[in-house]
């Protein structure tokens, strides 16, 4: 069923061309998924096709009711069921007090009750901790109708996309399948791109080298020479003419063949990123954080209750855990020199915060990262290319910077500091996907101690080689990557299964027996007490079933 279509759409901001549709149509089974770098055009793409913003030229046509969720705004309906606030973990009525995570279930709460034929969102996970993630994640694959998603999380469009559009130079380009299969599509047409380009330089060479060699041939023509008679000399001159006309025509044709090539431009190449941290004094401490009796509570929500946890030198650590249980705290903590937890002498700590307060905005971008670089400059600008600070976008003011771009400044600042331990707080917020990859990328040749809070699945499995948890006022840490741990986590739960089947069989056996003799007592049986164990079952066999 077609839900929507549009064509020939333009939309400008001032005389500025920001983005041109061709042709899009949107069925009742598609799930696509929208990307591209920050400020490409994805949020207009979407506010042009839930018709939020009007074309300049062309048209779209909405054939369907639908729901939009966006972080920005507050939800239609300011109340949602009861069923849907238990299955979304959140209140029935929205609450300016909510957490940002909360405030995005609600949204999808409420979007969810309107039975929509297709849902627009906007970062539907942002703000949201790896259960929300999850939570949100089964309830889009469970709906039956159309999804138009713009999200930087890669899982979670591997997971739900059968479409993937991509908003670039202010074109969209529509793939089939999931973002991995995108990601092979796009390094499939690079790689086309790259052998094009190869095969058009080399016949453009060879085509020049005919050219020059015809030239050569046209100056050894020889003249006429002196003593022959004038009649014999004008017959040898015309054969001359003759003979250059013939390779000055060849040299026209091959310039006319060279011509109708079809100049191909040089792909642009990613370069790798080497990262060499050889000037940076490296820690010879084995143990680099370690926290022993770690208590810490505000007013009467208890964090850390006798915590302990420990890192080991040059381990990448992903902090992760459910919204406010603790994670920010701790890498305060951690900052604060908390009396509980020792840092090893000689650690020189680079720390990335929310806030990202590092940056002076009143020097550009590349004169705070050099501030404290203690790498050349040369150096530093080929991050900062990679992370799409490319020319002058250098010079720009951190003041005027989008939220991405102060992230991505932020990291760079910190990342080239003289420092032996780094901590990041949330880096990937706001980050395009492109970021992501050459921020991941750093990472993993970073060859000193790191931990990091995240809430991205696939960032986290590609930077981490260790996982602490904070459960129950307690850390935990876990020595293997995420996917490692999720696959120790399955099997833990796999086990606690068996063994709640085993409890409720057992339970469910003794309930019989107790049923059997409160219906035939004996002459001492006691009514009572039967009667009070009866009703402990019951309830033991409802909260063992929920779980």
């Amino acid at each position: 069923m077609l839900l929507l279509e549009c064509s020939h759409v333009k939309k400008y901001f001032g005389d500025r061309l920001i983005l041109m549709i061709e042709q899009l149509k949107v069925y009742s089974e598609d799930r696509i998924g929208i990307v591209g770098v920050n400020g490409a055009g994805k949020t207009t793409l979407v506010n042009l096709l839930s018709q939020r913003l009007e074309p300049d030229e062309g048209w779209v046509k909405v054939n369907a009711q639908f729901s939009y969720v966006s972080q920005l705004e507050q939800p239609e309906k300011q109340r949602i069921s009861s069923e849907l606030a238990t299955k979304f973990g959140v209140a029935t009525k929205w609450n300016e007090s909510l957490s940002g995570g909360e405030k995005t279930r609600f949204k999808l709460a409420e979007c969810f009750s309107r039975n929509s034929l297709m849902i627009f969102a906007d970062e539907p996970t942002s703000n949201m901790d790896l259960e929300g993630i999850e939570l949100i994640e089964n309830q889009f694959a469970q709906y039956q109708g159309a999804l138009v998603l713009i999200s930087h999380d890669r899982s979670f469009l591997d997971k739900l996309c059968n479409k993937i559009i991509e908003v670039e130079n202010g074109k969209i380009q529509i793939y089939n399948g999931s973002y991995s299969d995108y990601s092979d599509q796009k390094r499939l047409e690079r790689e086309q791109a790259q052998f094009e380009y190869q095969q058009y330089v080399n016949e453009k060479k060879r085509l020049e080298g005919v050219i020059a060699d015809t030239k050569q041939q046209v100056k050894s023509v020889r003249k006429a020479p002196k003593r022959m008679g004038n009649s014999e000399a004008r017959l040898h001159k015309m054969g001359d003419q003759k003979a250059k006309a013939n390779l000055d025509r060849s040299i026209k044709n091959v310039e006319s063949r060279i011509e109708h090539l079809g100049v191909k431009e040089k792909p642009v190449k990613q370069e790798k990123i080497k990262l060499d941290f050889a000037e940076s004094e490296k820690l010879h401490s084995r143990v680099i954080l370690e926290g022993k009796g770690i208590c810490k509570k505000f007013r009467e929500k208890v964090l850390f209750e006798d915590a302990e946890f420990k890192i080991e030198n040059e381990a990448k650590m992903a902090l992760i855990g459910p919204n406010g249980c603790g994670k920010t705290t701790l890498l305060k903590m951690i900052m604060a020199k908390d009396a509980s937890i020792k840092i090893a002498p000689r650690a020189k700590i680079g720390y990335f915060s929310q806030d990202m307060c590092s940056l002076n905005e009143n020097l550009t971008v590349l004169e705070n990262v050099m501030k404290s670089s203690i790498y050349p400059e040369a150096f530093v600008r080929s991050l900062l290319a990679r992370l799409l600070f490319k020319g002058e976008n250098v010079y720009k003011p951190a003041r005027v910077l989008s939220g991405g771009e102060r992230v991505k400044a932020a990291f760079a600042k910190i990342l080239f500091q003289d420092i032996n331990l780094l901590i990041l707080d949330e880096p990937t917020n706001y980050m395009d996907i492109n970021s992501l990859e050459v921020m991941e990328e750093a990472l993993q040749r970073y060859d000193r101690t790191l931990l990091f809070v995240s809430h991205d699945r696939r960032f986290i499995n590609s930077a981490a080689d260790h996982i602490m948890t904070i459960e129950n006022h307690k850390i935990r840490v876990f020595d293997g990557t995420y996917e490692e741990y999720l696959g120790s986590r399955d099997k833990s739960l796999d086990s606690d299964s068996e063994k709640i089947k085993e409890r409720i069989f057992v339970l469910q056996h003794r309930l019989t027996q107790v049923v059997g003799r409160i219906s035939m007592p004996s002459q001492n049986e006691d009514l009572e007490a039967l009667d009070k164990e009866y009703h402990e079952l019951l309830n033991e066999l409802k909260r063992l079933s929920k779980s």
